[in-house]
């Protein structure tokens, strides 16, 4: 069913569980129009939408990797949208812990396929309707590992990294177009696939950890509100300036002590962190 003519458009990627959910009820109570729903568990999916509060909503249960998976999102968004599109959020993504030498090659390819090649290819299929609908935005939820990786998290990082070096030039490239792009970086964020139990139970790490909510008002700070880039925690900020500045230093901190300290899920379902 096509949303009235006006009808603000958002699609909002991951939206099963975690950040994807947060955003999703964030933006019910902004002046959307209509969500749309993308993730693999239709299940899951169907239930957040049930939950928005009479919100228009319609859910795509979809694995973002397939070849068909940016035109099948297209489609829909053609169909319930009449080809408006106010704002894509790309938050899916996974990551696999493993080191290199266990991992490999094979783990480092799935882990971009998920986290860069798809919402990449997802944002090529979209672009003509963003621009069409201008002033639009793009939010591509990238992670403070992007600018400072861990033992054990290299294939995420560098996925994340890509996502944000591609973020940073399109937010240029499509600034004439009147499409904002905007970059959110968080660091631990609670969610059903990282409980985070560890951090918080210490004093000197719950700082650390942060929540879906929190996320989600970075994801509107970062498109409709203008930012071009926004940390969550903020203070992560700093750690990835001290990266620049002492690489030396933050190498020793995460290759010591410290590093013992964090845990990392070793498979993030349907959301991005």
């Amino acid at each position: 069913m096509t949303s009235p003519a006006g009808t603000r458009v958002a699609v909002i990627t991951g939206a099963s569980s975690g950040i994807g959910e947060a955003v999703a009820r964030a933006l019910a109570g902004e002046r959307y129009g209509h969500l749309v729903l993308v993730a693999r568990r239709e299940e899951r999916l169907t239930a957040v939408a049930a939950s928005l509060a009479g919100r228009p909503t319609s859910v795509l249960a979809l694995d973002l990797t397939d070849d068909d998976a940016p035109a099948r999102v297209r489609d829909h968004v053609l169909d319930v949208g009449g080809g408006r599109l106010d704002l894509l959020v790309n938050n899916a993504g996974a990551a696999w812990r493993s080191t290199f030498a266990d991992g490999g090659h094979a783990n480092v390819a799935r882990t971009m396929a998920l986290n860069f090649d798809a919402p990449v290819r997802l944002t090529e299929e979209l672009l003509p309707l963003l621009r069409r609908s201008a002033p639009s935005s793009i939010v591509n939820v990238a992670s403070t590992a992007s600018r400072v990786a861990r033992a054990g998290t290299g294939a995420y990082a560098a996925s994340k990294a890509a996502l944000a070096a591609w973020s940073d030039a399109l937010h240029i490239e499509e600034a004439t177009a009147r499409v904002h792009v905007g970059l959110v970086l968080p660091g631990f964020i609670r969610t059903e696939g990282f409980p985070a139990d560890e951090l918080i139970a210490r004093r000197v790490t719950r700082w650390l950890v942060s929540t879906p909510e929190k996320t989600a008002a970075a994801v509107l700070a970062a498109g409709p509100g203008g930012l071009a880039e926004r940390y969550v925690p903020r203070p992560y900020g700093l750690a990835a300036g001290l990266r620049v500045v002492a690489p030396r230093l933050v190498r020793r901190a995460l290759g010591g002590g410290l590093a013992a300290s964090f845990t990392t899920r070793t498979k993030a379902d349907d959301d991005a962190s």
